[in-house]
C-alpha cells in the first residue's frame, strides 16, 4: 500500500480554509494593509473569505503580519481567527504560522489578495479534489499573457512540475497554463509536506510550491486543477485593484439587468454586491449603489444619486443629485433634486421632498410635503403636513444634548419657520411663515411668534432729511450748519 492509499478517507471530509494575508503589499503604495484596500466596495480579504464562507468551511484561518490590528478588525466580524507570521520567510512560512497540523479534514489555501475567487469557483474546485481522490492539488488557470507566473507543465496531461518563470526555458515560457496560487489538500498531508520544505533559494525563504515537487517525489496524487483565469488574478497594485472593481461592477450589473433593470449606460453604474433592484426600473448614469440597498419596482434614479444602505419602494422618483444613507423611502415618493436623507430618517408613501432639503432621524408622514431649502433633524412629521420653505428644526440645544419636534396630522408650517426643540405641534395646528416656535402649539391652533410689523407714513432717510433742513448728517437736531454763503 503506497502513502496515498493510506492517506484516504471515506465519506465527506470537514473543509477548513487558510488565507494568507500577512504581506505588506510595497506596490501598492499604500499605508493601508495590501488585503484592506477595497474592490467594489468591500476589503479584498473579505471578498476571498466570503467566497470560502459560501462552501461551508468549517474554520477560517487568516494568517496576518503587516498591519495585524487594522486586518483583525475586519477579519474577525467576518468570523475567521487570525494567526501572525512573526517573520516574512515566504508562503510555506505563512502556511504554517497557521498551524496547520492542528486541522483535520481537507484544507484550502488561498491568497487574501485575490478578489474576483467567487464561492462557485471554490465548490468545483473541491468537488473535483474529491472525485479524483487526490492528496493536494494546485489550481491553475489558462492565461493570454502568464507574465512572470509559475507554468504548469504536464506529460501525457499529468502534472509534473511548477517551473517559476525566472527559471524557465522558451519552450516552457510558451505555456499558458499558471499556477494560481490556490492549493488544496488533505490536512495530514499538507502538514506532512510543510514539514519538508527547505528553503534552498536565493531568498532564504520557504516557498509553498515544493509541497507540489516534494509530493511527487513520495508518490502521492498530486494533481493540477483547473479554474477560471479570475481565480489567478492577484492584485499588486492600485491599477490592478481598479480593474478588480470593474470586473466585479460590470459583473453585478449584468446580473441586475438579466433581472429586468433598465440601464441607460451601464458602464456608469456602479452598484455593489448587495443592491437589489427591481424589474422596471430605470437608473440613468452616474448612480453609485452601495451596501445591502434595496431598490423598488419601476423606480427612476436620475443621474448623480448616491445610495447607501437604505431602501427605496416601488414607483419612487429620485431626482438628479439626492444623497441617501441608511434610511427608507415609501411607495410613489418624489425626492429632490439635491436633496439629503441622513440615517433613521423613513419617508412615507407618496410624500413630495423637493430640492435642497436635509433629513436627519426624521420620520415624515405619509402624503406630507417639504418643497425645498429646509433641514428637518430629530423630528416626527405626521401624514398630509405641509413644511414651508426655510423652515428648521433647532434639534441641538447649548448643553449639547439633541431633542424632537413632533408635528401633528395636518399641520401647515409657513415659510422660514424655526421650531426650537423639545416642541410639539398639535394636529391641524397653522404656524405663521417667521416664526420662531418655542412653546407647544394646540391642535388646529394658529401661531404667530415674530416682532411687530411697524409702518411709518411719509419717512425719509437721514440724507433726505440733511438736505432738506441743511444738517450735516449726525449734527444735532435742530442745530444749523453754516453753508459756503453765509461763511463768506
Amino acid at each position: 500500500m503506497n502513502k496515498s492509499e493510506k492517506t484516504q478517507t471515506s465519506g465527506p471530509a470537514s473543509l477548513s480554509v487558510i488565507v494568507l494575508a500577512a504581506g505588506k503589499g510595497t506596490r501598492m503604495k499604500s499605508p493601508l494593509p495590501k488585503v484592506l484596500h477595497p474592490v467594489a466596495g468591500q476589503p479584498m480579504v473579505g471578498r476571498v473569505l466570503q467566497a470560502a464562507k459560501a462552501v461551508g468551511a468549517k474554520e477560517l484561518r487568516v494568517v496576518v503580519g503587516h498591519g495585524e490590528s487594522l486586518v483583525r478588525r475586519v477579519i474577525e466580524p467576518l468570523g475567521a481567527i487570525a494567526f501572525q507570521q512573526k517573520e516574512q520567510k515566504g508562503t510555506a512560512d505563512a502556511v504554517l504560522s497557521a498551524d496547520p497540523g492542528s486541522m483535520t479534514g481537507t484544507v484550502l489555501i488561498l491568497s487574501g489578495d485575490t478578489p474576483l475567487i467567487e464561492g462557485k469557483d471554490l465548490a468545483a474546485i473541491i468537488s473535483e479534489f474529491n472525485d479524483l481522490r487526490a492528496d493536494v492539488a494546485v489550481v491553475t488557470a489558462e492565461l493570454k499573457n502568464p507574465g512572470s507566473l509559475g507554468r504548469i507543465v504536464r506529460q501525457k496531461g499529468e502534472l509534473k512540475a511548477i517551473v517559476e518563470a525566472g527559471d524557465a526555458g522558451a519552450d516552457t515560457l510558451k505555456i499558458r497554463e499558471i499556477n494560481s496560487g490556490t492549493y488544496i489538500a488533505k490536512a495530514s498531508v499538507l502538514a506532512d509536506l510543510l514539514s519538508q520544505v527547505k528553503p534552498n533559494n536565493s531568498k532564504g525563504e520557504f516557498y509553498l510550491t515544493d509541497i507540489i515537487s516534494i509530493g511527487l517525489e513520495d508518490g502521492l496524487k498530486v494533481v493540477a486543477i483547473k479554474g477560471r483565469p479570475a481565480m489567478a488574478y492577484g492584485v499588486n497594485t492600485q491599477e490592478e485593484l481598479a480593474r478588480a472593481s470593474r470586473v466585479v461592477f460590470t459583473r453585478n450589473r449584468k446580473k441586475l439587468m438579466e433581472n429586468g433593470v433598465v440601464m441607460i449606460d451601464p458602464a456608469t453604474v456602479y452598484a455593489e454586491d448587495d443592491v437589489v433592484i427591481g424589474g422596471g426600473t430605470v437608473v440613468y448614469p452616474n448612480v453609485y449603489l452601495r451596501g445591502a440597498s434595496r431598490i423598488g419596482h419601476y423606480c427612476v434614479l436620475e443621474p448623480g444619486v448616491h445610495i447607501i444602505s437604505s431602501s427605496v419602494a416601488d414607483s419612487t422618483h429620485i431626482k438628479a443629485g439626492c444623497y441617501f444613507e441608511n434610511c427608507v423611502v415609501g411607495e410613489k415618493v418624489q425626492i429632490g433634486p439635491y436633496a439629503r436623507l441622513r440615517p433613521e430618517t423613513s419617508i412615507g408613501r407618496e410624500a413630495h421632498i423637493g430640492n435642497f432639503v436635509e433629513m436627519k432621524k426624521t420620520v415624515f408622514g405619509a402624503r406630507s410635503k417639504a418643497g425645498h431649502l429646509t433641514y428637518l433633524g430629530d423630528a416626527k412629521i405626521g401624514d398630509d403636513v405641509n413644511i414651508g420653505c426655510g423652515t428648521i428644526t433647532c434639534n441641538y440645544a447649548a448643553d449639547r444634548k439633541k431633542y424632537e419636534t413632533v408635528i401633528g396630522d395636518g399641520a401647515f408650517v409657513g415659510s422660514d419657520v424655526q421650531f426650537v426643540a423639545p416642541i410639539k405641534i398639535g394636529d391641524g395646528a397653522v404656524i405663521a411663515s417667521g416664526s420662531t416656535i418655542t412653546e407647544d402649539v394646540p391642535a388646529k391652533a394658529l401661531a404667530i411668534a415674530r416682532g411687530r410689523q411697524v409702518n411709518k407714513p411719509d419717512w425719509k432717510s437721514p440724507s433726505e432729511a440733511s438736505s432738506m433742513t441743511g444738517q450735516k448728517i449726525g449734527s444735532a437736531p435742530g442745530t444749523a450748519t453754516a453753508t459756503r454763503d453765509e461763511k463768506d
